[in-house]
């Protein structure tokens, strides 16, 4: 087992969730991406906007293909299990697991970033491998297809926040370049590739404009209906998540229906009602109503916008504080004055 290939911090952090008194079972996700194993159609880049369990759901995808630990424990008793194919695919593939939102310590360039992710799975390939003489040093594309070439196996990508490197200080146009152009190399058209799950806040499609990254089926919230119910609460999950609260709390101070008013404001592209997880896990956690989700994120360009009240962005935060409506289009995850 190695800190990126066949790590077993997916199954210690999916262990510690689905064990959590406010769980919801979503692992008829990975029932819906069986068919793209080892088939043209084996890239998927499901995005959601912050705190909307992509992290979880990356975990959940490295737990159970993943052979660094035995997961059936966990999901024996989930949704999953039902699958007749359960047994076949359970723990069965090398994971190579990434998180692009780690940085090495006092990271301020491209090269370290990107180096710590190339040279971590190097060298774990390289302990996995050891008659295969692997050197680190090499291009992780070479060595992948080296040992694919020499022992026919594959693997599973799961990455997570594939798109953290634009949000990073140090991060120029040219790095942003080079990043693309290694997930391109190390993804695009190789062999040894199983099934690629990447998740990340907006789609590809927002940071590419060549063909870079255009195998992936991209799925975001607000224009795809596939998926949709695997992110987010509906009613019903609240509900059940809401029954346990009362079962469970000495003196509950949460009505149901404040869920509804704080933390249902979110619809699908099927027009499904969906509550944002973080923050009823939260409140209900913490027997208390409050504004969760902000504490996820900067709050650096929603400043920006308002301070120099972009797209008349300022007066009509005044008029929605004032109770007037604001007609607005969507345009993805973004919302532009209609």
């Amino acid at each position: 087992m190695g800190m990126f290939l066949d790590s077993r911090v997916p199954y210690e952090f999916y262990k510690t969730v689905a064990s959590g008194r406010y769980f919801i079972d979503k692992s008829k996700l990975i029932e819906e991406i069986l068919p793209a194993l080892g088939t043209e159609e084996l890239f998927y880049c499901i995005t959601r906007p912050r705190r909307f369990g992509k992290t979880v759901m990356a975990n959940m995808v490295g737990t159970f293909f993943g052979r660094a630990v035995d997961s059936d424990g966990i999901f024996k008793n989930l949704e999953i299990s039902s699958c007749e194919r359960y047994q076949s695919y359970l723990n069965q593939y090398h994971v190579i697991y990434i998180d692009f939102s780690e940085v090495p310590r006092g990271c301020s360039a491209y090269l370290p970033y990107i180096n710590r992710f190339q040279d971590g799975i190097n060298q774990d390939l390289a302990a996995a491998y050891p008659d295969l003489e692997i050197e680190i040093s090499a291009a992780t594309w070479d060595i992948l297809t080296a040992v694919f070439q020499k022992t026919g196996d594959k693997f599973i990508f799961v990455i997570d926040e594939w798109d953290a490197l634009f949000y990073m200080p140090f991060a120029g146009e040219e790095d942003k370049k080079a990043y693309l152009l290694f997930l391109k190399s190390l993804l695009k058209g190789k062999v040894y590739a199983e099934f690629v799950y990447m998740t990340g806040i907006l789609p590809i499609a927002k940071h590419t404009s060549g063909s870079e990254l255009n195998m992936f089926l991209e799925y975001d919230m607000a224009t795809k209906i596939r998926f949709s119910e695997f992110f987010g609460f509906d009613d019903r999950e609240v509900d059940i998540l809401y029954q346990t609260y009362v079962e469970n709390t000495e003196n509950p101070e949460i009505e149901r229906n404040d869920l509804s008013l704080w933390y249902d404001g979110y619809y699908t592209a099927g027009g499904r009602k969906l509550y944002n997880p973080r923050s009823v896990v939260c409140a209900l956690t913490n027997n208390q109503i409050s504004n969760y989700w902000a504490s996820s994120g900067p709050y650096d360009e929603i400043f920006y916008y308002i301070q120099n009240n972009v797209n008349d962005l300022k007066d009509d935060v005044a008029l929605m504080t004032a109770g007037e409506a604001v007609e607005i289009k969507l345009e993805g995850y973004g919302a532009a004055t209609a």
